[in-house]
């Protein structure tokens, strides 16, 4: 049970850097539902399921559709010339 902690802290520091570092604001807002999924499983290795629901669901999924709804508005309101970043 050690190893599966360690590993879930492990990919949970790896995608949190991966967000400051990468280009794409994409595989930034992947990386960020990366850490909640990992987050989650780890909740359930802890035996805290309830906790491990909401995470999933509030973290992993509610918060990445707004940042990913938020992220196409700023696409669509940069002006035709400029360079998109995504």
């Amino acid at each position: 049970m050690i190893w599966v902690v360690a590993l879930m802290v492990i990919i949970m520091l790896t995608a949190a850097v991966a967000v400051l570092v990468v280009e794409s604001h994409i595989s930034a807002l992947a990386a960020t539902s990366a850490v909640s999924l990992a987050l989650s499983v780890l909740f359930v290795v802890l035996k805290a399921p309830d906790v491990a629901m909401t995470e999933a669901v509030v973290g992993a999924g509610l918060s990445t559709l707004i940042l990913a709804l938020a992220l196409h508005r700023i696409l669509q309101a940069q002006p035709a010339g400029e360079d998109n970043d995504a």
